[in-house]
């Protein structure tokens, strides 16, 4: 298992973005709105947006852990309410 973070910027409001497209696969993965972003930003699969997905908050943060099981890195895309805001995440993969 290996560990990876980062950060993905939604430059444009409303408009999804991919956090990797790698055929990694995910034990766990938490994704955290800094507290300086603007708005709401939202986490969940390519369908993700303000309707159709986690909401985190500025400074708030959601974790998923899948046990014995995992997923394709790539089935993760996050979206904002204010454009330039960003997700910070960091995976186990395995």
């Amino acid at each position: 298992m290996r560990f990876d973070a980062g950060t993905t910027d939604v430059s444009s409001a409303a408009t999804r973005v991919q956090i990797s497209n790698t055929a990694d696969r995910v034990k766990a993965i938490e994704a955290h709105a800094p507290s300086g972003n603007a708005g709401s930003v939202y986490f969940g699969v390519s369908d993700v947006s303000a309707t159709n997905g986690r909401e985190l908050t500025p400074g708030e943060s959601v974790t998923y852990s899948f046990g014995v099981g995992s997923v394709l890195f790539s089935v993760f895309w996050v979206d904002a309410a204010t454009s330039g805001d960003d997700v910070d995440w960091t995976v186990i993969l395995y």
